[in-house]
C-alpha cells in the first residue's frame, strides 16, 4: 500500500513539475541566473519532500511549487522591463581581456585565478592568449572569446590580406534606456547619440529596443514590436 501512494505521489509530482517549468520558459541550463537557480533547487526540495515524505500535504507542496513559480515568473516579467531589475538578478558582463590586454581587476571580479581563465581559454581553442582582442564573461558564467584581425577563423592571414582588428560594439540603448556608460567607452555623448539617430529617423529613443555603435560610429538600429512577416514556430 505504501509503494502505490508513493508511486502514485510521485507521478502527480513529476506532472506538476513538468507543467510548471514549462511555463517558466525554455532557458537551458547555463542560460540560468542565480535567482533561476536557487528557484530550480527549492522546487525540487519541495517535489522530493512530497514524494517520500508521508507528512507532506500533496496539495500544500503543490502550493508552494505555485507560489515559487508565480515569484519567478513575475522577476523574469520584471527583468524584461527594468534593467536595474535585470542586473540584480542576471548580473553584468565581466571584461577580462581587453584590447589584448589582460585585465586584473576583471579576473578577481569574475572570480577566477590565472590557470581558470586559461583553462577556458584552451577550451575555447586559444592556446595562446596573444591572439585574443577580447574576452568577456557573461551574466551567466560563460567566458566570450573575440580574436584578433589577423587570427579570425578565415585566416586572412595566410593569404596575406591586410585586416584590422576588430572592436566591440558598445550597445548605446537598451529598451528605450541610454547607457551612458557605454557611450563613454566610445568617447560620445547623449547629445551627439541623439543628434545621430535623428538623422536616421529615430526622434522616440523609447521605442528602440537596441542601439549598437562600435568605435567607427557605424549604428545599428533595432525597433521594439518589429513583428515576424510569417510568425510560426519549429515543431
Amino acid at each position: 500500500m505504501d509503494f502505490l501512494i508513493l508511486t502514485t505521489k510521485s507521478f502527480f509530482a513529476i506532472i506538476v513539475l513538468f507543467l510548471i517549468t514549462k511555463s517558466l520558459g525554455k532557458k537551458q541550463i547555463n542560460q540560468l541566473n542565480m535567482f533561476d537557480y536557487v528557484i530550480g533547487i527549492s522546487i525540487g526540495n519541495v517535489v522530493a519532500e512530497m514524494s517520500v515524505n508521508k507528512e507532506v500535504v500533496f496539495i500544500d507542496g503543490v502550493i508552494t511549487m505555485a507560489v515559487y513559480a508565480l515569484v519567478a515568473i513575475i522577476i523574469n516579467y520584471l527583468t524584461t522591463k527594468s534593467i536595474i531589475i535585470r542586473r540584480l538578478t542576471s548580473g553584468t558582463p565581466i571584461v577580462i581581456i581587453e584590447e589584448g590586454k589582460l585585465i586584473e581587476k576583471g579576473l578577481k571580479k569574475s572570480k577566477l585565478d590565472i590557470n581558470d581563465f586559461l583553462e577556458e581559454a584552451r577550451i575555447n581553442g586559444y592556446f595562446d592568449i596573444s591572439e585574443i582582442e577580447y574576452a568577456i564573461m557573461e551574466a551567466n558564467g560563460i567566458v566570450s572569446f573575440l580574436p584578433k584581425g589577423k587570427y579570425s577563423p578565415l585566416t586572412p592571414s595566410d593569404s596575406k590580406i591586410k585586416v584590422n582588428d576588430k572592436s566591440l560594439n558598445a550597445n548605446v540603448v537598451i529598451d528605450g534606456n541610454i547607457m551612458e556608460k557605454n557611450l563613454k567607452y566610445i568617447n560620445k555623448d547623449k547629445k551627439w547619440l541623439k543628434s545621430r539617430l535623428k538623422n536616421l529617423g529615430y526622434d522616440d529613443i523609447e521605442k528602440l529596443l537596441l542601439v549598437t555603435c562600435d568605435k567607427k560610429e557605424k549604428i545599428e538600429v533595432y525597433e521594439k514590436n518589429i513583428e515576424q512577416e510569417n510568425p510560426g514556430c519549429l515543431e
